[in-house]
């Protein structure tokens, strides 16, 4: 609740997550050298809070907490306040949430609630939710406070000694060797990560571990990627299997929404029926590359009608007029998680006809009790062909039905009042959409999601690009922050994906521009791999080098990916060196526990194993035709880029793949390629489909 009587430093933010916050009793500070200048000045500690717009414990704790006048004046008293967005900041967020680990031997989350030393910004206690008196097993928030200050003034000596380990444990976890020039690079890890993902793997429910349950689709897709490549035919069927399963579980459960499209964060249950509701773009953008992979894979539609639905979301509601893609949409509406979502039994009655009542109420599970809170959070009960035998409707009737209660379901949903949305403009989430988006649209041939991403990527290149730099996130008209390593690398695999469905030199170039930034930015030119923050960002109490996919996948695994593709595109050594470079320095990670790897094994798996890249001239509309032919023979991660004929100043490689007296195709893999094709009929026969 704003307080216009309050206001602090944060006003002058562009994050929706920050302003919640500026009308704050607490003095915020947002990140900055101010902030962390007058904490010194003052010998102050720093109460360091991070958290997300769409997060609903962040919601809670401030309400609770930092709308509280007294909780305000003891935190104003002995603090030096910062508040961060962990979307902005990531860099800050994952140093914090490791040091949280460290601290308390327990994982972090949000909101991450850290006490930082003055001079150093070294945590010396920290956690995340805390309550406003004591429940839980938690402290009182305003107790906690009291005891921290005191426990600062009093015990600088433990704090120092402690920091000390801090800093060393930091510092260990940020190293990483050096590349191993002499080591055989081995598919090893891909077979190792294939049983653990097997071992974790929910049989029942699909997905992987307990509750609370998340997507994964950076295991889905190291499945479905195992499965077309020759080898195990039973351990391929059993890939595709897991695959299978958890696609169809999760789209027929709650954590998919069913009426607007699009799926939620996470699951509180195993069997995917109960979502923590707010909605995130880096989720749906992975989630839709999958489905629309699966599609392709196995023909089986109902994977097509949900990457559609989830495309059709996006588009609706998370892209803005400018053209790039918004972040979240928030789980809390008028104060309740799930409320703009959820449904009165009643109300759905009153607004469909009898037919239509009578197949929701099947398909949906009506006629069951309510399953959250005394409401309705619609999930599949019972499958299309069960609800037509039981009406004795035909499954064409059923499905007319179904689409037309659903439509005056969103009607009616779309006049309630809306949960908050997160409108700042990411540049890494915006990456991974835009390969979401390229990929239905190769995947279904739909020019409308082509144009979605287009209009993406062109926001970038003109809002987000300056003086050959990515900038972090834009938002009212200003785009600032430093770029990371994810914003370098998920772009470059969003556009060469693009480019599979049209040809446009500009975006081949800008994927270059972007590699190139990337190799001289963030590169370990002495050890190899990535770092997550440029050689000239901020320095923090850590400068990391992550490897292993958490939310989002690895940025390492990522940038090694994309530079194969595109090293092999345009025959750059540079870029396969460097991605060379980045697997050696990674292998021991991948060796010790490699289904924590996936975006760096699914790079591995390029490595060694280089998918057919195809390149494609002719005329417009032959192009097409031949395009469409090629992907109707070749699996998903084949590589086609349809040229025409009078495109010119191609660079590398590209600019000896020239048209002939008519279309022709060049077929290679990694450094071999065939002669050129010049038959439509003779395709075919010289590409890998293995899984077919």
């Amino acid at each position: 609740m704003k307080n216009q009587q309050h206001k602090n430093f944060l006003f002058n933010e562009t994050s929706p997550y920050l302003l919640q916050h500026a009308h704050n009793p607490v003095q915020w500070y947002p990140w900055s050298k101010e902030a962390l200048e007058k904490a010194k000045a003052e010998t102050k500690p720093i109460l360091l809070s991070i958290g997300y717009s769409a997060c609903h414990w962040c919601h809670v704790m401030a309400h609770e907490s930092f709308e509280n006048e007294e909780t305000a004046a003891i935190m104003n008293e002995h603090f030096i306040n910062i508040k961060v967005d962990r979307e902005e900041r990531p860099d800050i967020d994952k140093i914090y949430q490791i040091a949280q680990q460290l601290l308390t031997q327990r994982t972090g989350g949000w909101p991450l609630t850290m006490f930082l030393t003055p001079d150093d910004q070294i945590p010396f206690f920290g956690g995340t939710y805390f309550p406003p008196t004591s429940r839980y097993g938690l402290p009182g928030f305003k107790d906690l406070l009291q005891r921290v200050a005191e426990y600062y003034k009093q015990e600088h000596g433990a704090i120092q000694n402690q920091n000390r380990s801090m800093q060393e444990a930091l510092h260990r976890i940020s190293l990483t060797p050096p590349a191993d020039n002499t080591l055989q690079l081995t598919p090893e890890p891909l077979h190792v990560a294939i049983e653990q993902l097997r071992q974790s793997f929910d049989p029942r429910h699909g997905g992987f571990g307990a509750a609370p349950k998340f997507p994964h689709p950076m295991n889905l897709e190291r499945l479905l990627r195992h499965y077309i490549n020759p080898g195990d035919d039973e351990g391929r069927q059993s890939s595709l299997d897991m695959v299978e399963i958890t696609l169809k579980k999760m789209a027929m459960g709650g954590v998919y929404d069913q009426i607007g499209g699009g799926f939620y964060r996470y699951s509180v249950d195993e069997r995917w029926m109960i979502p923590h509701f707010e909605k995130m773009l880096y989720d749906n953008g992975p989630l839709l590359t999958v489905y629309s992979q699966a599609a392709q894979i196995t023909g089986n539609p109902f994977y097509k009608s949900i990457s559609i639905e989830t495309a059709d979301w996006v588009m609706r509601d998370m892209q803005s007029a400018e053209g790039g893609y918004y972040s979240t949409i928030d789980a809390d509406s008028e104060g309740q998680e799930g409320k703009f979502y959820v449904w009165d039994k009643k109300e759905i009655g009153s607004l469909l006809d009898v037919q239509e009542y009578a197949v929701i109420e099947k398909h949906y599970g009506l006629d069951n009790a309510p399953n959250f809170e005394g409401h309705w959070h619609l999930h599949v009960i019972e499958h299309m062909d069960d609800v037509a035998k039981v009406l004795s409707l035909k499954k064409s009737e059923v499905a007319t039905k179904l689409y037309s209660a659903r439509q005056k379901l969103l009607s009616v949903r779309n006049k309630r009042t809306w949960p908050g949305r997160d409108e700042k403009i990411l540049t890494s989430w915006n990456g991974l959409m835009i390969k979401g988006m390229a990929m239905a649209a190769v995947a279904f041939n739909d020019e409308r999601y082509f144009e979605s991403a287009a209009r993406a990527v062109e926001f970038v290149h003109k809002t987000l690009w300056k003086n050959n730099r990515l900038l972090a996130t834009y938002k009212d008209s200003k785009a600032h922050l430093n770029a990371y390593l994810d914003d370098y690398a998920f772009m470059i695999a969003g556009i060469l994906t693009m480019l599979n469905f049209r040809w446009k030199n500009e975006w081949l170039d800008f994927a270059i521009e972007l590699a190139d930034a990337m190799l001289a930015a963030f590169e370990d030119r002495e050890n190899g791999g990535f770092y997550f923050t440029s050689h000239d960002h901020e320095q923090l109490i850590q400068r990391a080098k992550p490897f292993m996919d958490d939310a989002l996948p690895a940025g390492n695994g990522i940038a090694a990916a994309a530079l194969l593709q595109l090293g092999h595109l345009i025959g750059e050594q540079r870029y396969l060196e460097s991605a060379e470079r980045t697997l050696r320095t990674a292998w021991p990670a991948l060796d010790q526990y490699p289904a924590a790897h996936n975006a760096l094994l699914n790079a591995l798996d390029e490595y060694l194993y280089p998918p057919q890249q195809i390149i494609l001239r002719g005329d417009e509309d032959t192009l097409d035709e031949w395009r469409l032919h090629c992907q109707k023979n070749a699996h998903p991660y084949t590589s086609i880029y349809p040229i025409p004929g009078n495109v010119n100043a191609l660079p590398g490689l590209l600019a000896e793949r020239t048209m002939k007296s008519g279309p022709v195709a060049y077929i290679c893999e990694g450094h071999h390629c065939l002669a050129p094709i010049t038959r439509l009929d003779l395709i075919a026969e010289n590409l890998n489909n293995s899984y077919n």
